[in-house]
């Protein structure tokens, strides 16, 4: 029910986000959502790419800090307040969301998130008939 996402730990130094982004492109693995979260001293980017496995493979091999967490990829319609409708519920419920990020892609609006309470957040889904996506879904938006 969860998708992987690649964080990963990066100083924060010039041209360390082009080093990454370049390593991906050499092997022809394309970005699909990327943010970055960052302090002076180092920040996390998070991906999500057009071939999980394979990146993050290759980001290890290559010696960079990278690991896999557990997000929840929903897809919502692409109109003005949906991301805003499908955050409430959530919040309704309590669950406390660590960190989120959006786009769009292919006619699909995407809503990421993190949260340490999967169970409650996949009842909260379920109850609200919210379409969520699984790993191989993900994967194939970039078809």
């Amino acid at each position: 029910m969860t998708i992987n996402q690649i964080s990963i730990f990066l100083e924060n130094k010039f041209g360390k986000l082009n080093e990454i982004f370049s390593i991906l492109n050499k092997e022809n693995i394309r970005i699909i959502a990327a943010t970055v979260a960052d302090t002076s001293d180092y920040g996390i980017l998070r991906v999500m790419t057009s071939d999980q496995p394979k990146a993050y493979a290759l980001l290890k091999e290559k010696q960079v800090s990278a690991n896999l967490s557990e997000v929840i990829a929903i897809e919502t319609e692409p109109v003005i307040g949906k991301f805003a409708e499908t955050i409430e519920y959530f919040t309704k419920a309590g669950i406390e969301i660590e960190y989120m990020y959006c786009f769009s892609i292919n006619h699909k609006s995407i809503l990421v998130l993190r949260t340490k309470n999967l169970e409650v957040a996949f009842d909260v889904i379920r109850k609200n008939n919210l379409n969520y996506m699984r790993e191989g879904e993900f994967s194939n938006l970039c078809n």
